[in-house]
């Protein structure tokens, strides 16, 4: 019996429906499944029902596109067990959704302005399920084309990154702001993997905001990474979670259940 708590969906930017995720972490042997789709809590109640049909504990979650603008870099906030009304994450993340997606139907046209043999219907179909279009559904028609064998490939980089014709980014909300809504949303606030974003300076701000964990076992953190949230846990007492960080093919190595966190740290989002 495992639990993941940092699962994606084709909500937001995993290849995999709701009802696939979910077998699939039925499949292998997850027990409690946290559901942390980009900015937006569309999906959560129909996942409640179906986890509990599948004998599976959904753990309602988010995970919010911030930003230090400090440091001037990203933070990505996890909430979980929040009022599903999400009346605060709402004000501040549905703004990113429209953002996104108007940046992406910006991206589309640029490709196809550029000699890029794709056409809005084609991404449409795949993203029906999300709440957006994502870069991700974007080169998942590229690859149909043939202009590249994966998701993550040279072309991607060449597009999206540095100078590429389709590079840039939305404007994220204040990390700050991200975990204040959650709390008054009734949820448990945690930073998502900043071993990844280098995010640590900013964690002890956040904790004075109410922040009330921090992400452990993440596919790109190391020993150092663990020894080092270890020690800000032991400090001030906060939680710790972990999971796959699963978006299907749309992203990561490991599967769902790959990262197995201890069920004592579920204590308190249980």
């Amino acid at each position: 019996m495992k639990a993941d708590l940092h699962v994606h969906t084709a909500v937001s930017d995993s290849s995999y429906t709701v009802e696939e995720t979910i077998q699939r972490a039925k499949e292998n042997d997850v027990r409690y499944l946290g559901l942390v789709d980009h900015d937006t809590v569309a999906g959560l109640k129909k996942a409640l029902l179906i986890g509990e049909k599948a004998g599976i504990q959904i753990i309602p979650g988010i995970e919010i596109s911030a930003f230090d603008f400090k440091r001037k870099r990203k933070v990505h906030i996890l909430g979980y067990n929040f009022d599903l009304k999400a009346t605060n994450i709402r004000k501040l993340c549905d703004p990113i959704i429209a953002k996104r997606n108007n940046h992406s139907l910006w991206q589309i046209k640029t490709l196809i302005e550029n000699g890029f043999k794709i056409t809005l219907e084609e991404v449409f179909k795949k993203a029906k399920n999300s709440t957006c279009i994502y870069k991700q559904h974007i080169m998942a028609v590229l690859m149909d084309k043939g202009y590249c064998s994966e998701i993550y490939c040279g072309l991607y980089y060449q597009l999206f990154k540095n100078q590429g014709i389709c590079a840039g980014d939305i404007a994220y909300v204040d990390a700050f702001q991200a975990v204040q809504a959650v709390k008054l949303d009734g949820g448990k606030a945690v930073l998502a993997h900043p071993g990844q974003l280098a995010s640590y300076e900013i964690m002890e701000e956040l904790i004075g905001w109410g922040l009330d964990g921090v992400e452990l076992y993440h596919e790109d953190h190391n020993f150092g990474d663990h020894k080092r949230i270890l020690a800000y846990s032991a400090k001030h007492g906060m939680i710790l979670t972990g999971g796959s960080d699963f978006h299907g093919i749309y992203g990561g190595t490991t599967e769902i259940g790959g990262l197995p966190i201890a069920l004592e740290y579920l204590r308190d989002l249980i």
